[in-house]
């Protein structure tokens, strides 16, 4: 990875993809971009900021161009739950702006990296370590797009020889950035929550275990995956990769250690409810330890305690 180009970069991972990217090749490598405008104090934390509407294959050509870049990150996309409020605009942006960064990837001889996620699984899938390779029949728009994303990227990789990659995330829980619309957001709202006001209402039942990721972990999978021997990827565009799985109740649990008087409340969503019953209990990730040596940095326990400890500094409270 010479010059770098993030898409969706002012996401909940692309913001801190930015910083990460930059630190190990050279801020002046990555150029972020994004159909947002980039806000004021991320100004010293973004070397290179350029818009890029990712339906507008001509934006994206020309900062490739400009910049000669060889590697893209394509994070732009409509997420879950707000995918299901908007369909439309959700196929639209996650798969015609793939095509046309995959087109582009053709052309210009870029790698690729698009994940997926655990969305790409259905109510018909097996729950518990989730096979690498199983039945995939998602009930979301969003889980539509993934599947298509995978088997896209899948194409481009096997017709056109495009270095397509990428991982199947899990939640991914952040206290720099706030999520955008995901049916995991509530294991990021309760940090915020439980330091601000020491009480939170879960959208999601109780019981409702999930496979979660801490950021530093994201970030570590995408880039190892990227440079990764590209011999030994068997399933290049839709790894299995996870870190911890756990429910509402028991992640409030381990927040009690540090705020014994937080209260939990629920007040159950049905349609993100059922969202989250269709989607795995953990996926088995053997796939991505042997082919590129995936493992996970943090559990529950070190996830909470680095969330609290952050963000405590983040929003100037003490408990």
């Amino acid at each position: 990875m010479k010059n770098i180009l993030i898409t969706g970069a002012l996401g909940q991972i692309g913001s801190e993809l930015i910083t990460f990217l930059g630190k190990r090749y050279g801020k002046e490598k990555v150029i972020a971009s994004d159909i947002k405008s980039m806000p004021e104090g991320m100004i010293n934390q973004i070397g290179i900021f350029e818009y890029i509407d990712c339906l507008d294959a001509q934006e994206i050509y020309s900062v490739i161009k400009k910049y000669r870049i060889d590697t893209i990150f394509h994070l732009a996309a409509v997420l879950s739950s707000a995918g299901e409020k908007n369909p439309q605009l959700a196929w639209k942006v996650n798969i015609n702006g793939l095509y046309n960064v995959l087109e582009i990837a053709r052309e210009y001889k870029c790698a690729v990296f698009t994940p997926s996620s655990i969305a790409a699984f259905g109510p018909s899938t097996p729950k518990d370590n989730t096979p690498q390779e199983t039945i995939q029949r998602p009930n979301t728009i969003y889980g539509l797009t993934k599947v298509t994303g995978e088997l896209l990227c899948d194409y481009y990789y096997s017709k056109y020889g495009v270095d397509t990659r990428g991982v199947r995330f899990p939640g991914i829980i952040s206290y720099a950035a706030l999520p955008g619309g995901g049916t995991t957001d509530y294991a990021v709202e309760i940090f915020y929550d439980a330091l601000k006001y020491k009480k939170y209402t879960c959208f999601l039942d109780k019981n409702t275990s999930l496979d979660m990721m801490y950021m530093p972990d994201g970030l570590k999978a995408a880039v190892n995956l990227m440079e990764a021997d590209p011999s030994r990827l068997k399933h290049r565009n839709a790894y299995n990769v996870t870190a911890e799985s756990f429910n509402p109740g028991q992640l409030s649990g381990e927040i009690k250690k540090y705020i014994p008087d937080f209260e939990m409340n629920y007040d159950v969503d049905p349609m993100r409810q059922a969202i989250a019953d269709s989607w795995p209990n953990r996926l088995d990730d053997t796939a991505a330890r042997e082919d590129w040596g995936w493992f996970p940095d943090y559990d529950l326990k070190a996830m909470t305690k680095d969330m609290i400890e952050k963000l405590k500094v983040k929003l100037q409270v003490s408990v």
